[in-house]
Parts: C-alpha cells; structure tokens; sequence
C-alpha cells in the first residue's frame, strides 16, 4: 500500500509539473490566455491550395538570364481571373522584376526551383509602400501582397534576390557619403505583405535580398514556419537585410526556421518620429511567439526598434544562438515615444557578443521642432533559463529619458569576459540563480 502510494504521488508531481509547464507555455507574459492557434503548426499541403498553374505552361522558360515578369505576372493574373490559385515556379532558375499576387492566389516554389530577382532597380516600380517606420512612395519588393488574405509562399524551393550589385552600390554610397541614409540608395526587399491576414510563410529559401528580406505590415494572424533566410556577412556585406521586420502586426507565430542575416534577425518595428504614436498608420505589435528557431550571424535574435512605438507580449524560446552580437536589443529612440512591454526570453543556449544590450539609437536623431524629448519605457523584461557564453553579460546604458522597470533574470548560467550589472538603473530588479562564471549575482 505504501509503494503503490508513493508511485501515486510520484506520477501525480510528474503530471502537475507538466500540467504547469504546459500552461506556462500557454500564457503571454502579461498573463493574458494564447490562443490554440500559436500551437498549430501544421504545414499547408499543395492540394489544398486550389487549381495550379505552372509557369512554363503559361510561356516562362527556363533561362536564368531571360527577364520573365511579365509572363509570370500573367500566370498570377489568369489564376486570380479564373477564381484563384497557385502559381508554381518548377525546377529551373527564372528571372524577375516584382511580382503582384492577387486575391486567392498562393505562391509554391518547387524544391530545385529559384525564383531569382532582376538586380535592376527599374524592375521595381515605385509605389505607396511602407520603409523605416514612415508610409512614403518606394520601390516595391520582389514578391508583393496586397490586402491578400490567406496567402500562401509555400514549397522547397528558393527565392532569392540576387542582391549584390544593391549591396555594391550602397557600400559605395556609403563610402561617399557615411552619413547617407538606408533609402539613398535603391533596393528592393524580397518579400513584402501589407494589409493581409491568416498569411503562412513555409519552407521555402529566402535568400540575397537587396534590403530587407520580408517585410509584413498591418498584418494579423501570420505564420512562418520552417524558413531559411540568408544573406551573406562576409566577404561583401548585405547591408539591411533584416530577416522578418514585424510592422503593426499582431497574433504572429515564428517557428523552426534558420536566420543569418547582414542586420537584425527579427525586429519589431511600427513608426518614428517625435508625434509617432498619434500617427494613424503607425502602431503596435502584439502577441508575437519565436521559437525553436536557430540564430546564425545577426546583429541581434530579437530587436525592439529602431523604429517602434509600442511592443507587447513578445515571447522568443527555445532557441540556439551562435554568432550573434545581441540576443535581445532594445533600442531606445530619443526622438520617439517608446513602450516595449511585457517580453520574455526563455530557454536559450549557445553564444553571442552580449546576451542584452538597451542603450539609445541616436542614427538620424530629427525631433522635428519638438521642444521637449519624448520619453520612453521598457517595462516587465524577462529573461530566464538561458546558457550562453558571451563576451559582454549586461550591456545597458540609459539618459534621463529612458524608463526601465520590473526587469527580472531567473535561472541564467553565462560565461562572460564583462559580468558588471548595473542594478540601479531599472526599477524593480529581481534577479533568482543568476551564475556568472560560476559566481552567483545577488
């Protein structure tokens, strides 16, 4: 009776373990319900993706120095005519400008398949779009979704931009001028989704975008799963080639993919500028979850900025790191409104410059006549279970005008040549078995 009772017991702490995991991992940091759609992530299947249309049936060919937009366009055009669709770019390498996908029509790049961008910049019309945090006429993407609902960018095949002579020309600008801005120079993104809902992005090979490689704005209910995106850091430099830039985007899952990117893994971006918060088409990101995602050489995994207004119940676990500079990066804008809330990193391991880094992002400061500097808040940080080795543990340094609150670090084992912390300048620090080369920090 007493064994039977204590295995009784034993299976029950099991259970009431995993039951607390297992709702842990179903709650925002703000304690607010995750809906059972961040635990779908079930892969869409070519047959359910409606009548297909192949791109050589329809007068593309296989000749990677023919300009085919085009005919592609069309193929995307006869498909939305006829009710919807996916378009399929079959094995081969096939040259274009942007591309437009209307209403009900997919994407599918086959495995062996590239769909290479035009490295000519009058191949990307300028259009109203959406760059560094302002709504302005710039030149479109390769892939283009406008109020899309339900698009797809699916199968194994590659994407890729074809970015050098961009990355080229800007190094040069850069070298004329270096304080020349991003949009001085112009390039298009890869992919770039506005206005569109219940969007999943699988599979597939992002790869060499001129700038940012995919860009989703005003965006809800968005997927990403199982992608590899990749541009180069070395011997040429992508410069601004952000992975996934989330722009007022709300109910976004990130999950299995691979990112090593010349900028930012995964920033959070939504309006700039000294009024920005009071800007109709600037707003927030909320309910975002990355996980079992692996971070190659990017300047940070996760990025609050630098052109973002409010950031809400972000969660990033499960994750491996190797070579990235930063981990978690708030970048604290002195001439905008700022409210990065509610973040948690958790279980991370592997090895980067800093494991976080909050300092202010003075680039192209502009009050714009503004007489006094808008404050600007990072409240309730979390950062738990992480094994990191890095050369630089807490890299923070605030002005006045930044607001930091309720920062708590639990269960942190990190090898570091710099371990200083500055506690006094959060309010409200709670730090539980943090070791720092094997010394524990109180």
């Amino acid at each position: 009776m007493k064994k039977n009772l204590v295995l009784f017991i034993s299976v029950f702490a099991l259970w009431e373990h995993s039951f607390a995991q297992k709702k842990a991992n179903n709650i925002f940091p703000d304690g607010s319900i995750m809906s059972k759609w961040f635990s779908d992530s079930t892969k869409i299947s070519l047959t359910k993706l409606g009548k297909q249309y192949v791109i050589t049936n329809y007068g593309a060919v296989n000749d990677s120095t023919v300009l085919q937009t085009t005919v592609i366009q069309k193929t995307i055009d006869e498909a939305a005519k006829n009710g919807g669709g996916v378009v399929i770019i079959p094995k081969g390498i096939f040259l274009s400008g942007a591309l437009f996908f209307k209403p009900k029509t997919h994407l599918y790049v086959s495995e062996g398949a590239v769909l290479k961008g035009s490295d000519n910049i009058a191949d990307y019309p300028k259009m109203p779009s959406r760059m560094e945090g302002q709504n302005l006429d710039y030149y479109v993407a390769l892939v283009n979704a406008y109020r899309v609902d339900g698009f797809t960018i699916s199968g194994k095949g590659k994407i890729d931009g074809n970015g050098l002579r961009y990355w080229e020309a800007f190094w040069q600008r850069r070298k004329e001028n270096p304080n020349c801005t991003n949009l001085e120079v112009s390039r298009p993104r890869l992919v770039f989704i506005w206005q569109s809902n219940n969007v999943q992005i699988q599979d597939v090979k992002l790869h060499n975008s001129g700038f940012w490689t995919s860009h989703y704005y005003q965006c809800n209910f968005v997927k990403i799963l199982n992608v590899n995106f990749l541009s180069p850091y070395q011997p040429v430099k992508a410069p601004s080639t952000d992975a996934i830039d989330l722009d007022i985007c709300s109910n976004v899952l990130i999950k299995g993919c691979y990112i090593s990117v010349n900028d930012d893994a995964i920033a959070l971006k939504g309006g700039k500028g000294p009024w920005a918060d009071m800007i109709p088409s600037n707003g927030e990101n909320t309910n975002i979850v990355i996980e079992n995602c692996e971070f190659g050489f990017c300047h940070s995994a996760l990025t609050c900025g630098s052109e973002a207004i409010h950031n809400k119940n972000i969660i990033m676990r499960n994750c491996y790191v190797n070579e990235a500079t930063r981990v978690l990066w708030l970048k604290m804008r002195p001439d905008t409104p700022q409210l990065y809330e509610y973040i948690t990193v958790e279980n991370i391991k592997g090895q980067a410059n800093s494991l976080i880094y909050v300092k202010p992002w003075t680039q192209f400061f502009d009050l714009q006549g503004r007489k006094d500097i808008p404050l600007s808040y990072s409240d309730n940080i979390t950062l738990k279970n992480i094994d990191l080795k890095c050369n630089v543990f807490y890299d923070v340094a605030i002005t006045e005008n930044d607001r930091l609150s309720n920062f708590k670090f639990e269960n942190l084992t990190i090898q570091a040549k710099k371990t200083a912390i500055d506690k006094s300048i959060v309010k409200g620090f709670t730090l539980k078995n943090v070791k720092v080369n094997e010394v524990i920090v109180e």
